[in-house]
């Protein structure tokens, strides 16, 4: 292998909803150069900050049965029980919610933690305070999506906005089948992704943890032994 293929193999892709950003800052970079030097290269780093930010690798995958998979990047803020938003429509007993925090360094591009079909799409207008904050999942606002997976578990995924984070973008729609890890949105600029797992779910995962998006496992729906596979995308 080359040089130059192998330096490309190791630089992720851009997903596509990056492309307007990276492209206006490069016009207001090279605007800045022309006007004010010492701005110019300013702006080059907050360029390559913003490739970086809109970067999307691939992801490997576990496919078992009643796996459930990290849908963000980032740090595991909260593993507890918590009564879900009563708009999800998930009933008022408390469920296991695990919680992770997206900074402006991590991969935005969000995944589904499970296999299976949309069930419905919940989206609730609200504030956007730190999404650190363990009332963001409540106040924050937010975009939800209900999964049945195979076996008729309900789970739930919720995009929520942040402090800087002002838009959440869905891939998805409502009755769409999903692979576990599959790409379902985004949401620009720090943020956080609740995942919400019937009573009883042991979490494998533990706060203060970094969670990878697709690939760290949060929980096993099955419970039991099984063969383990995985797929790329």
């Amino acid at each position: 292998m080359s040089i130059s293929k192998s330096i490309r193999s190791q630089l992720a892709p851009i997903h596509p909803e990056g492309y307007p950003f990276i492209i206006g800052f490069a016009v207001v970079t090279l605007i800045l150069f022309w006007v004010w030097e010492p701005g110019g290269w300013i702006a080059t780093f907050a360029t390559l900050w913003c490739v970086y930010f809109f970067r999307d690798p691939q992801r490997v995958t576990p496919t078992y049965a009643g796996v459930v998979v990290a849908p963000a990047d980032g740090r595991i803020v909260s593993v507890a029980t918590a009564v879900p938003p009563a708009d999800l429509g998930l009933g008022p007993a408390p469920m296991l919610r695990i919680s992770i925090f997206m900074s402006v360094f991590d991969c935005h591009v969000n995944r589904s933690p499970v296999l299976g079909r949309i069930e419905r799409i919940v989206y609730h207008e609200g504030l956007f305070l730190n999404a650190s904050l363990d009332k963001a999942s409540e106040d924050n606002e937010r975009n939800a999506l209900i999964i049945v997976t195979p076996e008729g578990t309900r789970v739930a995924v919720v995009q929520i906005a942040g402090l800087i984070a002002r838009r959440i973008v869905r891939f998805v729609s409502d009755g769409q089948a999903l692979a576990a890890g599959q790409r379902i949105g985004m949401i620009r600029f720090g943020s956080r992704a609740d995942v919400y797992l019937p009573a009883g779910t042991v979490a494998l995962v533990g706060e203060g943890q970094t969670a990878t998006a697709g690939e760290t496992v949060l929980a096993d729906l099955a419970a039991r032994p099984h063969p383990h596979s995985y797929q790329i995308g």
